[in-house]
């Protein structure tokens, strides 16, 4: 198959060097710095370059803000069999721009993203599929994601963003709080580190990825809940309660269980 990536990130080199030994992959990218590190694929930086390549498959993999722009500067070079996809972690506004394309569309959502995950293994890892879209190409991504192993989950759009804002807004959301508590440790124990270490890497994400998660409608009723249970907390502290914090605590454990 003749697959154009869009985008030479993390996201874009992954799919590059995962797809490049199967299919003829072509990289479209317009910081030629990025393109250094591209092998095994064709280089493209200009849209024009699409129209003689042909591809059959697009993964649109580009910084969130640009998503659709990517899409609209290489759509008066497809061919009308040409699938479209994306890999985005907030899908708002693509399925408005899916319908209205022309093109078979397939959206797919790689949960374990490049900067944390082991990509030499992913067999804990999770990928999330919108069940709306072509046929042809769900098998497609069904069947990649099953070959690394990931663990599929078939979701609608509007399903999509519910789960990202709970399983990604409350960690960032969390996470970014820890940061801005931060004071310099001398001799940090093991959880600090930890922390520390999750940290530094959610804040080396591209920032408008950061804000598209965090700016999901559906993430201020999770920071809410983030709130309330620190509320609780802390009043629990305040009091030394002990007989209150063995029930938080064990309430927690099986939350977790």
């Amino acid at each position: 198959m003749k697959i154009l990536i869009l985008g030479a990130g993390k996201m874009g080199s992954f799919f590059t060097d995962l797809l490049s030994f199967d299919h003829e992959v072509a990289v479209l990218e317009k910081d030629p710095k990025r393109l250094r590190f591209i092998y095994n694929a064709i280089r493209m930086q200009s849209a024009e370059e699409v129209e003689d390549f042909a591809p059959e498959l697009v993964i649109n993999c580009v910084t969130l803000n640009y998503t659709i722009e990517a899409f609209k500067d290489i759509v008066p070079f497809l061919k009308p069999y040409c699938i479209i996809s994306d890999v985005a972690s907030v899908k708002t506004n693509l399925l408005e721009f899916y319908k209205t394309c022309g093109f078979p569309y397939v959206s797919t959502h790689p949960m374990f993203g490049p900067t944390f995950a082991n990509l030499g293994n992913l067999t804990k890892e999770n990928t999330i599929v919108i069940s709306e879209g072509d046929h042809l190409g769900k098998i497609f991504f069904k069947d990649l994601y099953s070959k690394l192993k990931l663990n599929i989950f078939e979701y609608t759009f509007e399903e999509h963003d519910k789960v990202v804002a709970y399983s990604l807004g409350i960690p960032f959301a969390s996470t970014l709080v820890f940061a801005a508590t931060m004071v310099h440790q001398d001799a940090p124990g093991t959880t600090f580190k930890r922390h520390m270490k999750i940290a530094r890497g959610l804040l080396s994400e591209d920032d408008y990825l950061l804000t598209e998660i965090l700016f999901n409608p559906r993430t201020p009723r999770q920071i809410a809940r983030i709130q309330n249970e620190l509320s609780d907390l802390q009043e629990i502290i305040a009091n030394r309660d002990t007989d209150a914090m063995k029930n938080y605590l064990s309430k927690l454990r099986k939350k977790i269980d």
